[in-house]
């Protein structure tokens, strides 16, 4: 017999929860045995702490007097997109200042763009809001600008449309050059290596068929009560999995949103990128329900049991390829040294396990104190979807 989510939530809420980190949860199992483990432990704490590109936020101002209709928008000169209603904007965490040279100058420093924005509202800072408007009857001024700080703001919901990639590549340059991507700066000739991800820590990692994560599931963001509410864009299910079913290259994705109100400025962090561009570091925890064995022994999976597949970013990548070099493990990721080709490779990491860990914590602390209970799916996410590209076609001009 297993358990169900309304009884691992009375444990929660009487104070009795067993609960443990997907680190810990590892050798726990090793020591009690996998079926004497489930029926002792009912949560599994999983985390990530990363840049993720694809987040953002709503934001709402409420009415000046007189009133406005903002059809274009800047918070400390990062444009927001205004196609919503009169006073909602929604800020892109890659969206660059106004006259970045982005670029132009080669590598750009992107010193600035709207995940610096977020870090700043979620740390209480003021900012700059300068708005525009064509005029209405009903929304006569036609534009403001003023400060403001989070607290000022009737809403500051943040809204990822794709966070948590399941798995992910691991980069090189083959060329004689050196190239600036989203997983960092890559020296030519193979001589370094960069991935992304908290490996035995993360959370669809632990949990690689979705059985308990799924939309509806409540998740730490940030230090926020949040919730998965969509599939994420570029969910691809039906990918190469090892025999333990852990994906071996990107795989399922998650759709996140959270009050911005409630968050740790600890755990929002703006990314510059040379060459590349601005991003946004998150701290993500998602707690994983013991409902039966079967669950428990995948949130053991070790770091070596995780495999990521290596790709050259200098024309693989951009070019679609589909060719592999060669596939590592993240034990020997974390190690900072790979062999590749007979030669010695220094591997770094784009994500933190460090502060992974603090957030699984954290949110192990706030289960075991009653503060945080868990949500069974409404919704399942997609079992076998692949992930579509976009044909360049002209729609059958000349």
């Amino acid at each position: 017999m297993g358990k169900t989510y309304t009884e691992i939530n009375e444990k929660i809420a009487a104070g009795k929860a067993v609960v443990l980190t997907a680190e810990e949860i590892i050798d726990y199992v090793d020591k009690k045995g996998l079926d004497a483990a489930a029926k002792e432990v009912d949560v599994v704490t999983t985390a990530t702490f990363g840049p993720m590109c694809s987040s953002g936020c709503f934001l709402n101002f409420g009415h000046s007097k007189p009133k406005i209709r903002i059809s274009e928008a800047w918070i400390s000169d990062v444009p927001a997109y205004c196609g919503i209603a009169a006073v909602d904007v929604y800020l892109g965490a890659t969206q660059l200042r106004h006259n970045d040279p982005a670029n132009m100058y080669y590598p750009g420093e992107f010193r600035y763009g709207g995940g610096h924005v977020i870090e700043e509202l979620v740390a209480g800072k003021k900012l700059q809001l300068f708005g525009l408007s064509y005029g209405t009857d009903d929304y006569p001024l036609r534009e403001i600008r003023t400060m403001f700080d989070i607290n000022d703001l009737n809403q500051a919901i943040m809204t990822n449309p794709r966070n948590c990639y399941q798995n992910y590549n691991i980069a090189v340059n083959a060329s004689d050059k050196r190239i600036y991507t989203y997983l960092g700066i890559l020296e030519p000739r193979m001589r370094n290596m960069t991935y992304c991800s908290a490996g035995q820590l993360s959370p669809l990692l632990n949990d690689p068929f979705y059985e308990t994560i799924g939309i509806g599931t409540s998740v730490w963001l940030a230090g926020a009560r949040g919730i998965v509410y969509a599939e994420g864009t570029q969910h691809a299910s039906n990918v190469m999995r090892g025999d333990n079913g852990v994906p071996e290259e990107g795989a399922g994705t998650l759709g996140l949103s959270g009050n911005m109100k409630e968050m740790i400025p600890e755990f929002v962090r703006g990314v510059s990128m040379k060459g590349y561009g601005v991003s946004l570091s998150l701290g993500v925890g998602i707690p994983i329900p013991i409902l039966n064995a079967q669950i428990l022994k995948r949130t053991t999976v070790r770091d070596r049991e995780i495999w990521g597949k290596v790709t050259d970013y200098s024309h693989d990548y951009p070019e679609k390829t589909g060719r592999i070099l060669a596939r590592y493990n993240y034990e020997q990721l974390r190690t900072g040294q790979v062999e590749l080709n007979g030669r010695k490779v220094a591997v770094s990491s784009m994500s933190s396990y460090h502060k992974a860990l603090q957030v699984a914590e954290l949110l192990k602390a706030e289960i075991q104190s009653g503060k945080f209970m868990l949500s069974a799916p409404s919704q399942k996410l997609p079992p076998n979807q692949s992930m579509k590209g976009l044909e360049r076609n002209n729609g059958g001009q000349k």
